[in-house]
């Protein structure tokens, strides 16, 4: 059966959404999507998924999609950000059997956006964003769709998402703001660039910006003629918008505790979830608002919150009748945030410069941000001082610190105790080049240069260099590819120079050395070379032989 395209898809398989629910990073998981959809939404996006990491971690698939399947989480859009087409489309096929979409993100405005080179920071790059619509269109079983920020000219926006729809996009989720309007600077978002993308284009188009309750709701998909309308902050702060409800805050905060309890995530999602909540609530209850930050329990948050209820019913008790005072309605009611502009902030730090210039001058001792406060708590002794943070020359190859000396290639060189100990033995016998660096687990290795650096294998240094395997001596290819060795006891490692042998051999005899990040050698009547994800566990059984990994990691 051919895959649906365009309003067939929306009509069809998103069964015509129009109430939506964006993709959140780490606050639209399963339990948050479940609450919302109990309440009116009618789509729900997955967190933003980072391609590259989806594809190489088997531990990230599962804890961010593939335990989290349920029947009731239909439909859903898979959102990945990435860069390089082929990346993207392994990650979407590995998704495609979960979801009714892959969703590109193509509007996240963060700094950590920029440093990845994601998001948002990707929408000049027509060529690029062309070849990935363009692959993922014709390798996927599923449509692909966009969610975009806009230019600061309507033109300009009409275009690029005349080119997504021309490179295979299937539906285009349009964020009235620009990748500029973020934070404090965020201001209101623009429709009338939402509407010219709306006239322009012939597939479905999802809004997003300026939804703080229903009546926004159906006002934006009259004044723009849009199909859905998507939600993330309001969302958040209620998400029974979509019904037009604004209910107690306790009643949808126990709700999601319960949930919670049925389908588990990590405990700072759901204390992020009741901050947001509760936001009005804890503004008079300062006191609370430390106990949440600092409870380590989900029963512990959930004591938090019902102990907010009691103190609300009994505000509630004493005020019966009576009507709010000033703008804001009674705070245990589920209701908007309204951020504050860049002009409000400037009246209330009464010309404050940034916490990061105040850091820098002051020396980090003085004005600490909450997470490190935090660490503080954690580790007195703990300082921030960037002058006391040890220095590091760079690669010239890879801008990566280099590694000097022996000794942190003996402390580095394994997660179990055997790693170091074989490490510091091998450097006292001088049987280990000084630039040979041995690095822990098998993401990091030392790449053989005139100083060694921290270098994502496959090091092009190590290619073609002798390694020895069990009873004897292998080339090493770029991905680390082995003989096969009959008969020998087994364990992985990052490659060694045939002089290391001999010692070695003395002290674990029949130990097999591997090169490469992606290959263990597992026991069989033959050794072999299998590719596993990097993160299984260890001594966890590897899906292709069934046979256990290594435990030794050089």
């Amino acid at each position: 059966m051919p895959k649906l395209q365009g309003f067939e898809f929306w009509s069809r398989t998103l069964r015509g959404a129009r109430h939506v629910v964006a993709p959140m990073v780490d606050q639209s998981e399963l339990a948050w999507r479940l609450l919302s959809r109990r309440h009116g939404a009618q789509l729900c996006y997955t967190p933003m998924l980072h391609a590259q990491v989806f594809v190489r971690d088997a531990n990230y698939r599962k804890e961010n999609l593939y335990c989290e399947v349920c029947p009731e989480d239909r439909p859903l859009i898979v959102q990945f950000c990435a860069n390089d087409p082929e990346v993207f489309v392994q990650a979407a096929l590995l998704a495609q059997d979960y979801c009714d979409a892959i969703d590109l993100n193509l509007g996240c405005p963060q700094m950590i956006a920029k440093r990845g080179h994601y998001g948002a920071f990707l929408q000049d790059e027509w060529d690029l964003l062309q070849r990935m619509i363009l692959l993922a269109h014709e390798k996927l079983s599923v449509p692909v769709t966009c969610k975009i920020r806009v230019f600061p000219e309507i033109d300009k926006t009409v275009r690029y998402a005349q080119m997504l729809e021309k490179a295979g996009c299937q539906l285009l989720t349009v964020h009235g703001r620009t990748k500029e309007q973020k934070g404090p600077l965020s201001g209101a978002a623009s429709w009338e660039h939402i509407k010219a993308v709306r006239k322009a284009v012939a597939i479905p188009v999802f809004a997003n910006g300026n939804i703080q309750c229903l009546q926004d709701v159906e006002r934006c998909l009259r004044d723009t003629g849009v199909q859905g309308v998507m939600s993330a902050e309001g969302n958040l702060h209620n998400p029974a918008l979509f019904e037009g409800r604004s209910p107690a805050v306790w009643e949808l905060a126990e709700e999601y505790l319960d949930i919670v309890r049925e389908h588990p995530c990590p405990l700072s999602y759901v204390r992020a979830h009741l901050f947001k909540l509760w936001h009005h609530t804890l503004q008079v209850h300062q006191e609370l608002r430390e106990e949440l930050a600092k409870v380590k329990t989900l029963e512990g948050i959930a004591a938090v919150s019902q102990e907010l209820k009691l103190r609300c019913q009994e505000e509630i008790s004493r005020q019966e009748g009576a009507k709010p005072t000033g703008d804001l309605p009674f705070h245990w009611i589920c209701q908007p945030y309204i951020r504050p502009g860049p002009r409000e902030g400037s009246k209330e730090k009464a010309g404050a410069r940034s916490k990061r210039a105040l850091e820098e001058e002051e020396g980090g001792t003085e004005v600490l941000s909450k997470n490190k406060q935090k660490k503080q708590l954690r580790n007195p002794h703990k300082t921030f001082d960037p002058s006391l943070k040890p220095k590091y020359a760079k690669c010239d190859q890879c801008g990566n610190p280099k590694v000097s000396g022996f000794r942190l290639q003996a402390t580095k060189a394994s997660a179990l105790g055997v790693g170091r100990v074989v490490s510091a033995l091998l450097g006292v016998a001088g049987l280990v080049p000084a630039q040979l660096g041995l690095q822990r687990g098998s993401r990091w290795h030392g790449c053989l240069r005139t100083a060694p650096c921290f270098q994502p294998s496959p090091c092009p240094g190590l290619e073609g260099k002798r390694v020895w395997v069990g009873g004897g001596e292998g080339e090493a290819s770029g991905l680390g590819a082995v003989p096969r060795a009959a008969s020998r006891p087994w364990a992985s490692g990052r490659g060694f120079p045939s002089g290391a042998a001999p010692l070695l051999a003395s002290l674990a005899p029949g130990v097999v050395l591997a090169t490469g990040s992606r290959d263990f050698l597992c026991p069989g009547q033959q050794m072999c070379v299998q590719p596993v994800p990097r993160l299984l566990q260890e001594a966890s059984l590897q899906r292709d032989c069934r046979l256990p990994r290594s435990r030794i990691a050089f």
